[in-house]
């Protein structure tokens, strides 16, 4: 009895775990799962304590969100990541996390690029694209080009079933290739993944560089350039082909999903009130003043500005003002009814 107390009371004297877990909410070797394992590594050296990485892949990149919010933020070393599929499926399913009930640490704000074969004129030619994680956004910009201003959101659905193949299941390896040979005539990358499988097409005179969808500007709730490209955003594409700025209820509910799928590409949360959480905001500021750390994350990610602590919270404000009912209604509609996404309104999140 005397040994199994004295081992007793070593096992409560021990000190809490010295590792932090990250979740990933897809497979390892996905682009967050890559961006993710850079985080941890130059994190880890400021927070003085190792980080592992946790997968949890799952349909439309639910289940590890689900799975944090419901359980694993009780572990005060738990760290969740977002990205922009666990933005739309917010938006669009039912889900049970929401950005709002949780301690923002910090996120990049990102951008998507854009471009077509050589020669596609989208408000002429019929468009090829390919559906997958994250680019239902991009398939609307691409309905907006080839459509222009238009009435109705069935007006817009009716104009990408007559305008627009929207192909599905192909892999990103798949639809890399597919885009190369020509059999997809548009495309879209982040800005790594851009300049890696498609810039050597626009080198070559085989691509084009169509537009950067842009990223959100905290001051004006706006869509501010991408400073990793010359080019413009969709907006100034869009001016470019139609001659006047994007209005109507396709471009609400496309800035409504574009917003939240790059604002929240790349973000890191903990459960509210968690006492690491300064901790963990602190050593994420001395990894951006890293120069290391940050050569590392822009050769992944690009060269993009963050987001920390109650800036972050300040974009997810500027996503709710965007969420009205009318966008909400509109993104949910056309996204079942053009793209076949399994999409439903949820009143509880529109302003």
């Amino acid at each position: 009895m005397k040994k199994w107390l004295a081992l007793l009371a070593m096992v409560v004297a021990l000190p809490a775990s010295a590792t932090y877990t990250m979740i990933i909410p897809q497979e390892a070797g996905g682009g967050t799962s890559v961006w993710a394992s850079i985080i941890a590594k130059h994190l880890e050296k400021h927070l003085g304590e190792e980080i592992v990485l946790q997968h949890i892949p799952g349909a439309r990149d639910i289940p590890a969100f689900n799975k944090f919010h419901n359980e694993l933020q009780n572990d005060d070393k738990t760290i969740m990541v977002s990205h922009g599929g666990n933005a739309e499926s917010f938006l669009i399913e039912e889900v049970d996390y929401n950005y709002r009930e949780y301690e923002p640490i910090g996120g990049m704000n990102l951008s998507i690029v854009t471009a077509a074969r050589t020669g596609v004129d989208l408000k002429k030619d019929h468009i090829k694209f390919s559906s997958g994680s994250g680019n239902n956004p991009d398939a609307m910009a691409f309905t907006l080009l080839a459509c222009g201003e238009l009435p109705s959101i069935d007006d817009y659905i009716a104009c990408f079933k007559e305008r627009v193949t929207f192909v599905k299941g192909m892999k990103s390896g798949d639809r890399r290739l597919a885009f190369m040979r020509g059999e997809l005539n548009t495309t879209r990358e982040s800005t790594a993944a851009f300049i890696k499988h498609v810039q050597p097409l626009i080198d070559k005179g085989e691509a084009e560089l169509l537009f950067s969808h842009g990223v959100l500007d905290l001051n004006t709730g706006k869509v501010g350039a991408d400073p990793n490209f010359a080019v413009g955003s969709f907006d100034q594409a869009y001016r470019a082909a139609w001659g006047k700025d994007p209005t109507g209820p396709m471009y609400d509910a496309y800035i409504l999903v574009k917003q939240y799928r790059d604002a929240l590409q790349k973000a890191l949360w903990m459960r509210k009130g968690n006492p690491n959480a300064p901790k963990v905001q602190a050593a994420l500021k001395a990894m951006l003043a890293d120069s290391t750390a940050q050569a590392a994350i822009e050769k992944k990610a690009g060269k993009y500005g963050w987001n920390v602590g109650n800036d972050l919270l300040k974009a997810v404000d500027i996503l709710q003002d965007l969420t009205t009912s009318q966008a909400l209604k509109d993104l949910v509609k056309f996204q079942s009814e053009a793209l076949g996404v399994k999409a439903v309104y949820k009143s509880k999140i529109a302003k």
